[in-house]
């Protein structure tokens, strides 16, 4: 426990040099006027800047990636508040009090509140992170090939279940594309090209880097050209730092959305707009004024912005320990510290400790900052609303192809992101979720390689993949996932618990 504190402090004070804090400051301020604009994600702010950190020293250039993706989803708010558009999905929740309030002359206040939430969602999350993470990652030393295999696929399955409610079945289509995606290239057990089809430079695989940036950034500028919206944007007028009592006063529901965050995050690829909306609804069900909500509720706004920034450290959590995404951007991310040398997974609390509590540091000075600036910066923030985004876009569409291009100075690398890029609008244009996708690309490798290492060491055998007890409890939780899934089974279930709930009042 003492050495966890060193850890910790050690942590936080290992950013507090002048390079470290100039780029805390740029990075953050950057993330908040990506998030700021629909139609610029998280993912794909973190994803272009991975293209700009090759140079950096390793900490310097995670802290960078860590500041964007702070600042991103916290900016998503401002447009969320003003415009009733959230400028990342994460803040699509936050619209239905934050735009209603800024209507009433409220906008000040209700971006207040929106920065002190965010900035306590993550000190939660924060907290669980330095908590869990460690436990796990000495509980992960237990994970052989046969427990890695179901996660992976646990992985891409609860991430398809949790990203298409309405549909799972395109959930778990859409990861399956991805798997099949990263099945292309050279395999590593016997260095075996496979599903090449004569194309020499996918030897090497799909790239993830090009495929997200594809994914996330040019499918998001061909549906943002194809919905030429031009939104009435609210005015603020009112004090914008919030007084004591407004924070105090929700205090249960910044604490409950916090956890709830936190446990969204660690479900893998789940991300920070199922946190919002769960935190969002789960505030609504224990309220007392149910009536405000949607309405100009202070408590929902609070909800929903607690929930979606507490993600992010909830979703390091598998990220260091299980090298498991709990998000679109933690995978990026992953892909950053590989890129930098350092290997998340079971072995990094061995390997480098001092790593997972540096993570801790980050998220706290990345909270700092968008506190600061998020209190600070308000009215000259909201002009950055005003660019037009005919404007903006062929300025993103240059930065994901010099973005793609800078990583191995390939012209099949903007390929791959053009393709990615067209083949992410269709399928979003089809209600397809793209968190899926992009997960099974970046697991597909994981899944792949403990399948084939495990039945190598049984000499084909698949009985320990089912027989051993955590790869029992992994096949079981995704076959009741799919079985639950299915509308006709959810109906069954229902039905079995309303005849046996009388027996159980009466026994």
């Amino acid at each position: 426990m003492f050495d966890g504190l060193i850890l910790l402090a050690n942590g936080v004070t290992h950013f507090l040099t002048p390079e470290s804090l100039f780029n805390l400051a740029w990075a953050s301020l950057l993330g908040i006027v990506i998030g700021a604009l629909p139609g610029l994600t998280a993912t794909m702010g973190v994803a272009l800047l991975v293209t700009l950190t090759y140079k950096m020293a390793p900490d310097q250039a995670i802290l960078s990636l860590m500041a964007m993706y702070v600042g991103s989803i916290y900016g998503g708010s401002r447009s969320a508040i003003l415009l009733a558009i959230p400028g990342t999905p994460a803040s699509a929740a936050t619209t239905l009090d934050g735009f209603p309030l800024a209507k009433m002359g409220k906008a000040g206040m209700a971006m207040g509140i929106a920065t002190t939430s965010s900035a306590l969602g993550t000190v939660v999350g924060v907290f669980f992170l330095a908590l869990i993470a460690p436990l796990l990652a000495e509980f992960a030393l237990r994970f052989q090939s046969y427990e890695f295999f179901w996660l992976a696929l646990f992985g891409v399955i609860i991430s398809g279940r949790l990203t298409a409610i309405d549909d799972p079945i395109k959930g778990y289509i859409a990861g399956i594309v991805g798997l099949l995606f990263a099945m292309i290239g050279m395999e590593n057990l016997h260095a075996h090209q496979r599903f090449t089809f004569g194309i020499s430079q996918l030897g090497a695989g799909i790239d993830l880097i090009p495929a997200m940036v594809g994914a996330f950034g040019f499918a998001e500028i061909l549906t943002v050209m194809k919905r030429k919206v031009v939104p009435e944007m609210a005015q603020s007028t009112d004090r914008v730092i919030p007084r004591l009592g407004d924070i105090t006063k929700h205090w249960w529901t910044t604490i409950r959305s916090g956890i709830i965050g936190t446990i969204a995050g660690i479900i893998p690829g789940v991300g920070e707009d199922i946190g919002s909306w769960s935190s969002y609804a789960a505030a609504r069900r224990a309220s007392k004024e149910k009536e405000l909500y949607g309405k100009g509720s202070i408590e929902g706004l609070v909800a929903a912005e607690t929930g979606n920034s507490a993600v992010i450290p909830g979703a390091m959590i598998p990220t260091l320990t299980l090298a498991l995404p709990g998000s679109a951007a933690a995978a990026v991310l992953i892909a950053a510290m590989l890129i930098h040398g350092i290997r998340p997974g079971p072995q990094i609390m061995i390997e480098n400790p001092e790593f997972v509590y540096q993570v801790v540091g980050m998220l706290l000075l990345s909270t700092i900052a968008i506190t600061i600036y998020g209190l600070s910066l308000t009215r000259l923030l909201v002009r950055v609303l005003t660019v037009p985004r005919e404007k903006l876009m062929p300025v993103v569409f240059v930065l994901c192809v010099v973005g793609s291009f800078a990583i191995t100075q390939r012209m099949f690398d903007v390929y791959v992101m053009i393709a990615f890029g067209l083949i992410g609008f269709i399928l979003r244009e089809m209600k397809y979720p793209m968190a899926p996708l992009v997960l099974g690309i970046i697991l597909g490798d994981l899944l792949d390689v403990n399948l084939r290492r495990g039945l190598l060491i049984t000499d084909g055998d698949p009985t320990p993949f089912f027989t051993r007890p955590i790869s029992a409890v992994l096949w079981i939780v995704i076959v009741i996932t799919i079985v639950m899934s299915i509308p006709k089974a959810n109906e069954s279930v229902a039905n079995l618990f309303k005849r046996l709930l009388p027996q159980g009042r009466s026994g």
